[in-house]
């Protein structure tokens, strides 16, 4: 007897046994159930999901001989049932679109559909790859879909929806088929291996079902090619030897030397995954699959459910991602992807290859904005300090208690600093201005570097009650310290180091000549708010979701 590969031979043969499209079967069993069947039905979804072994059930409850109406449950014994299973019967017609595509054809497939069934029920048409059909074939067929005899029913199905004409979307009643889950591909599997008697490597399952991208005929098939190798038990090297899977300790070695900014190891490292066998875009896939885990673990820590890996493979890649930021993984996988299609329209595949991921070890950690601001302005404490490879973000202090009571203003004496310059070095217990480089230090560890950035070279002027005086080198940097609420920010950390309650007024130098010529306050404050509400700069604000830090005047 020839050999029946494991995708037909586990076929479902009933709504009960269907995998991984519970919803559609139940649905569809109560229209049986309740006499709702309708005409027509667009099974939609991606390859080997089920699409025709629901429409041969759906047939096999429609037409069983051995029940008196349509029923749930068909016999799967009468001739009907057994004609329907191998595509023979004569009232169950299934038909490729994508050979039989042409308008003659479906005329004929009109004409025919007024005959009466010759022995069952109904006449079903079963029409697979119908996103095939031409324009004028599907037109052709809208006047029978639309008014279609009492025995006739039709059942398409097809990969590519989109490309289904609405006028006969509109007209008929559509299913999508989701994916099938790692998960419940696994564990059938399992199932299928043990009914086979065959020996097989638990690290096995998931890697094939995760190979499968949710096709359950894929990963039957994917599996019928390891048991041909007469290899038992089956085990996860035959993936790299049989299936072409990248090794996971050659790529696992492959990100740690990015991660080292190591440039000879990485170049090595892509060598030794192309002297495997292993395609340019083969290797692309896994270094974007590998990443993607690191991203899930990075963003939602070890405990999630969203990975499907073994456990010694799941902790390793944990201890990976702790060497990457989320910006960073985010990156990589976006330039990959781009990667991948200009590697297929090229004649160097290999140079992108190096060079791409050679650009990920040799660049620094992604920088956000306000990293950007200290290095622009020359933070004289982080700008120029080094810092490992994407280092995890430094926790943040609990917050005081608090604040204690204020005494009455009118009893307190007002707490006054001298002008200190910015070369001028003071001390003494208790000193504010000795405290004001502890200060900025928490304002960098609670509201970023570019937030010091831009206190860069200021000093503290006076405290007088709450309102705390800083002294700025140039008008321009108090406009951004202003902006965005940035300065009830700061006046907050300061508050909670100082134990007590701070705002702050920033004022610039009274030492630089060429910015007393300022207009007043009153008169700028007026003059910015009209450009502000001007409908135009708004406009130009919104949709650059952007914000105005300095408004010149031309002279």
């Amino acid at each position: 007897m020839a050999y029946t590969v494991l995708a037909r031979k586990y076929r479902s043969q009933t709504f009960d046994e269907v995998v991984g499209q519970e919803p559609i079967s139940k649905t569809l069993k109560n229209a049986i159930e309740t006499g709702r069947v309708a005409h027509a039905y667009l099974f939609t979804g991606t390859r080997g999901v089920g699409k025709t072994t629901l429409a041969r059930i759906l047939a096999k409850a429609l037409n069983c001989l051995e029940a008196k109406e349509p029923t749930t449950t068909p016999c799967l014994r009468c001739s009907s049932c057994l004609a329907i299973n191998t595509g023979e019967d004569i009232d169950v017609i299934e038909i490729d679109g994508a050979s039989n595509n042409r308008v003659d054809e479906i005329r004929e497939l009109r004409e025919n559909a007024v005959y009466r069934p010759a022995r069952a029920r109904y006449k079903i048409y079963i029409i697979d790859e119908v996103h095939m059909l031409t324009t004028a074939a599907f037109n052709a067929l809208l006047k029978t879909l639309e008014e279609p005899p009492e025995h006739v029913k039709f059942i398409f199905a097809t990969t590519e929806p989109n490309k289904v004409i609405a006028t006969i979307q509109s007209r008929c009643q559509r299913f999508d088929f989701a994916n099938i889950s790692p998960k419940v591909i696994a564990e059938q599997l399992r199932t299928i291996l043990r009914k086979e008697n065959i020996r097989f490597e638990e690290d096995l399952i998931l890697p094939v079902a995760r190979m499968a991208n949710g096709s359950m005929r894929d990963a039957l098939s994917l599996l019928d090619r390891l048991i041909s190798t007469g290899i038992e038990p089956l085990t996860t090297q035959l993936l790299e030897d049989f299936l072409g899977r990248p090794n996971a300790e050659k790529i696992h070695r492959l990100i740690e030397k990015i991660s080292d900014n190591d440039a000879a190891g990485t170049l090595t490292a892509i060598e030794e995954l192309v002297c495997t066998g292993l395609g340019e875009i083969q290797i692309v896939d896994a270094v974007i699959e590998s990443l993607r885990d690191l991203l899930v673990l990075r963003s939602t820590g070890m405990d999630t459910d969203l990975l499907i890996l073994p456990s010694d493979q799941k902790a390793k890649a944990a201890a990976l991602a702790k060497r990457f930021d989320a910006a960073a993984l985010i990156y990589n996988i976006t330039a990959l992807e781009k990667l991948r299609w200009t590697i297929k329209n090229s004649d160097t595949p290999r140079a992108l290859l190096d060079a791409t991921l050679l650009r990920f070890a040799l660049c620094e950690h992604f920088m956000n904005v306000d990293e950007l601001l200290s290095r622009i302005q020359g933070d004289p404490v982080s700008a120029f300090k080094k810092k490992p490879l994407m280092e995890d973000r430094p926790t943040v202090r609990p917050s005081k208690p608090a604040f204690p009571r204020q005494p009455d203003p009118a009893t307190t004496e007002p707490e006054t600093l001298p002008l200190l310059g910015r070369s001028e070095k003071l001390s003494g217990p208790g000193n504010l201005a000795d405290r004001w480089p502890d200060l900025l230090e928490a304002i960098r560890t609670k509201l970023g570097n570019g937030t010091v950035a831009l206190l860069s070279g200021t000093s503290l002027r006076e405290l007088k009650g709450d309102i705390l005086s800083i002294e700025f080198p140039t008008p321009s940097r108090i406009e951004m310290c202003q902006s965005n609420g940035r300065a009830d920010q700061i006046a907050g950390v300061l508050s909670e180091e100082l134990g007590r309650r701070i705002r702050v007024r920033f004022e610039a130098a009274v030492n630089l000549p060429s910015e007393a010529a300022e207009p007043p306050a009153r008169l700028n404050t007026q003059k910015r708010c009209e450009i502000l509400n001007d409908p135009g700069v708004r406009a130009v604000l919104g949709g650059l979701e952007a914000t105005v830090t300095k408004i010149e005047e031309n002279p």
